[in-house]
């Protein structure tokens, strides 16, 4: 009974010392720091730049992210055992959507995965991104174009994704054409025009706030977020109530609110 112990321990031990050294010649995962990263100098500054920038700009329109890994192996793992990993590190894509893309490229074992999103599945299922794969990324890279391929590539999955209906970025939620600046001004000229009616109509504290839920509902009106509501019809409240004393410090610390405003927005757009 002993021995049979002794023998599972043994086992065990080098079943442990097996997979210790297994994991210690896995390829770590790189750090997430651009949209496109080269392990392998294949590409030029000038190429990283370009593919860079327009993945940021497609980003920034639909909100969907594409992000870009090549390095020259991903052995002793498949590349799709490497790009779970990649994924679980990274966890690109917005994350209520998941509507993330990761084309990775492992050179020198003349291998490309292109790992999609659950909020993508629809658009780019399996079937769609191997022919991606075959018909557009590899006549490129047969010819030792790389740039070309991850170019072409990433411009096809852009154009798939914006097939799909997707919560827009966040950006466009929240901007929807309105200045900060030009909110503050109009938030303004609320407190003091019709501050100074419903004051002499309601008395001050009564007319303070009903200068507030004004500004407010204004706020609401051209921003769409409560958050940046309920932060002017604050400010406009206290400086309707008290004049010329702390009205005239916000005024004057406008550079304050403004990204308060901002922020509130931004906070508004991300609710569901």
């Amino acid at each position: 009974m002993r021995a049979l112990i002794r023998s599972f321990g043994i086992l065990a031990l080098v079943l442990a010392s097996a997979a210790a050294a297994a994991a210690a010649d896995e390829v770590a995962v790189p750090p997430l720091t651009a949209r496109v990263t080269d392990l392998t100098g294949t590409l030029n500054v000038g190429q990283l730049a370009s593919l860079e920038s327009e993945l940021r700009a497609f980003e920034q329109k639909k909100g969907s992210q594409i992000a870009v890994l090549m390095l020259p192996s991903t052995q002793p793992e498949t590349i799709e055992q490497y790009s779970i990993r990649v994924a679980d590190r990274w966890k690109i894509g917005r994350t209520r959507t998941d509507d993330g893309v990761i084309l990775l490229i492992a050179k020198n074992d003349h291998k490309v995965r292109i790992e999609v999103g659950y909020g993508l599945e629809g658009a780019i299922p399996d079937v769609v991104a191997n022919r991606v794969i075959r018909e557009v990324i590899a006549p490129h890279f047969h010819a030792n174009d790389f740039y070309g391929g991850i170019r072409d590539g990433t411009q096809t999955l852009m154009k798939l994704i914006n097939g799909e209906q997707l919560p827009p970025p966040a950006q466009a939620q929240t901007s929807g054409g309105v200045d900060y600046q030009s909110l503050f001004v109009i938030l303004l000229v609320v407190v003091i025009v019709a501050g100074g009616v419903l004051k002499a109509m309601l008395g001050r504290v009564f007319g303070s706030v009903a200068t507030g839920a004004a500004a407010g509902f204004i706020a609401w009106v051209l921003a769409g977020a409560l958050g940046a509501a309920a932060i002017a019809g604050i400010v406009a409240f206290v400086m309707a109530l008290t004049g010329v004393g702390r009205g005239y410090y916000l005024v004057g610390h406008h550079e304050l609110l403004i990204p308060l405003l901002a922020a509130a927005l931004v906070e508004g757009s991300e609710k569901p």
